[in-house]
């Protein structure tokens, strides 16, 4: 017998990186969720593996990165090579203003990173709890749970975030159509160890031609561990007809991993020993699976009060290890919006903004993961430096979107929309050490107004200006010039003692930057830029950033309760 109560702010249904991360998110707001998955445990599958580097800002912001920095390897570069001749190295190198590289974690250890991040916040897991159903009204979401005891729990929500994969049950339940294709190949993955003279912190790409002209092609992702790679080829014929190796879900979509028996090492071997460019002996295989690839996306990304994202919304092939990274990007745009919904410091309208940013994101990761895939990444004739960018999801932007203010100063500086960019060198009084951006902006769950100048009456009448609008988090002074007597973070005359001031004393921000003038910026909590300025105008800009979020006015400008 179903027993109704309402107890949580959302209801979050999946506990992958996506769904966790949404949690992440929302905890560090202030905001209750409850965060349930069918799975009794955590699955110990090297899924996901690559981390990009703007899911490793994303996650410092959040306070988590420092944990994943200690678990995961470098991911330096990728080796290429065709009929055993190396054709490329491709290095992964990031600008020097880029704080993190490329990295290479199992999904199971990101799973307890984040599990471990939530928990501390008041947030555990409900394994092996089922959404059955949910019907929503203005009002709310009814969701019927069955738990891990057997019972049925009914529960009404605000608001619901389906992070329950390719073969969601929130997706279909909402009648979002999924509409895309399926690559006809099947594939194996391995978890293994390999004895070769390759570097580790590299992947490796090797492809061999066939006689009728197509490639048989093996990838291999480091993982943590001496020698451990996660490899991934295509089944060999002589497998696909096992009735012992892989089945679908059943539900007409053909994505990711199949449920029975998997390849043994010998199998992996066997490719291997076609395929790699050097001799190679596997041990050590911690698992192995079949898997299929299709590309699809939702029609829209959410319906009401409830939501999809991740591999909910968009699945795609694994090339340039876009997915996750993809869905982590979703969770916490969604949640900085829920939060400040639920909150009461927005009116819902503003929900309807993460479909219009977020959809457009996946349609572009889609169409390039399937052009990498068939034709590698020579489909795209961008320059190699724009390429690795892309990759990275430092580009990722929502320029003219519904949430983006009017451009100001140059046209090639960061503008509304754009990522806020990192930089280093900024100094205050006391610390012995110059901090970067990132360090000022870290723990601070909601908006950032950042203030640059060099007059400390401009700056300290841009911040009371700012503080009399509201319905953000915090105000930072960013002074530039030379560093100030009477410690003011080099600004020339007083600023308000109570306002954090760092000095741009490399001149970094400017440079990265490009303030015309005396200019305001406001950061989101996703660390996207909200708005750009003149500081003479801070009130008037920031009034109509509220707008554009439908932010009440009465909200006060307060600092962050962090639960």
């Amino acid at each position: 017998m179903a027993h109704h109560r309402t107890t949580t702010d959302v209801l979050i249904v999946g506990a992958g990186p996506v769904g966790l991360s949404a949690a992440a998110e929302l905890r560090r707001h202030g905001v209750h969720c409850r965060l349930v998955d069918r799975l009794p445990a955590r699955l110990p599958y090297a899924k996901a593996v690559g981390i990009q580097p703007r899911t490793l800002e994303l996650w410092d912001r959040m306070g988590l990165v420092r944990s994943v920095l200690e678990a995961a390897v470098p991911l330096r570069g990728q080796l290429v090579y065709v009929d055993g001749r190396e054709r490329d190295r491709i290095e992964l190198t990031m600008p020097p203003e880029v704080p993190y590289g490329f990295a290479a974690l199992p999904q199971y250890e990101t799973e307890r990173l984040l599990e471990e991040y939530v928990a501390r916040r008041g947030t555990v897991i409900e394994r092996g709890t089922e959404l059955l159903s949910f019907t929503q009204d203005r009002d709310g979401v009814t969701a019927r749970l069955r738990t891990a005891s057997g019972a049925d729990e009914e529960l009404r929500v605000p608001y619901l975030i389906g992070c329950d994969g390719a073969h969601s049950v929130v997706r279909k339940t909402l009648g979002l159509s999924f509409e895309g294709g399926a690559f006809q190949e099947a594939y194996m993955l391995g978890d293994v160890v390999a004895e070769w003279d390759l570097p580790h912190a590299y992947g490796v790409r090797s492809s061999r031609g066939a006689a009728d002209g197509s490639a048989d092609v093996l990838v291999c992702i480091p993982l943590p561990g001496e020698g451990r790679y996660r490899m991934s080829m295509k089944l060999p014929p002589e497998l696909a007809g096992s009735p012992d190796v892989g089945a679908g879900a059943g539900d007409g979509v053909a994505h990711g991993l199949q449920s029975g028996g998997g390849p043994g090492l010998a199998d992996l071997q066997d490719v291997v020993d076609r395929l790699a460019p050097r001799p190679a002996r596997l041990s050590g295989l911690r698992w192995s699976s079949v898997f299929r690839i299709s590309h699809r996306i939702v029609d829209r990304y959410g319906r009401g009060r409830v939501f999809v994202a991740g591999d909910a919304a968009h699945i795609h092939p694994p090339t340039g290890a876009q997915g996750m990274n993809t869905g982590v990007q979703d969770a916490c745009n969604l949640a900085w919006k829920l939060a400040l919904v639920v909150r009461g410091g927005a009116g819902p309208e503003l929900l309807g903004t993460y479909d219009a940013e977020r959809r457009p994101v996946g349609e572009e990761v889609v169409g390039r993961t399937v052009r990498h895939a068939v034709r590698g990444i020579e489909a795209d004739p961008e320059d190699r430096r724009t390429l690795l960018l892309r990759e990275a999801q430092l580009l990722v932007g929502y320029r003219g979107g519904p949430l983006s203010g009017a451009p100001y100063g140059p046209e090639d500086a960061p503008q509304p929309g754009d990522r806020a960019p990192d930089c280093a060198g900024l100094t205050t009084p006391v610390a012995a050490f110059p901090l970067r951006l990132l360090d000022v902006l870290r723990d601070r769950p909601g908006h950032v107004v950042l203030l640059y100048g060099s007059d400390g009456r401009a700056l300290a009448d841009a911040a009371a200006a700012a503080r009399t609008v509201g319905g953000l988090a915090s105000v930072a002074v960013l002074a530039g010039g030379a560093a100030g007597a009477n410690g003011d973070g080099g600004a020339d005359g007083p600023v308000d003692p109570s306002l954090p001031v760092y000095r741009d004393a490399a001149g970094e921000f400017a440079r990265l930057y490009l303030p015309d003038g005396a200019t305001g910026f406001l950061v989101r909590p996703d660390g996207q830029l909200g708005a750009r300025f003149p500081l003479a105008g801070t009130a008037a800009a920031l009034s109509g950033c509220l707008r554009a979020l439908s932010v009440r006015p009465d909200t006060p400008l307060r600092d962050p309760v962090v639960p």
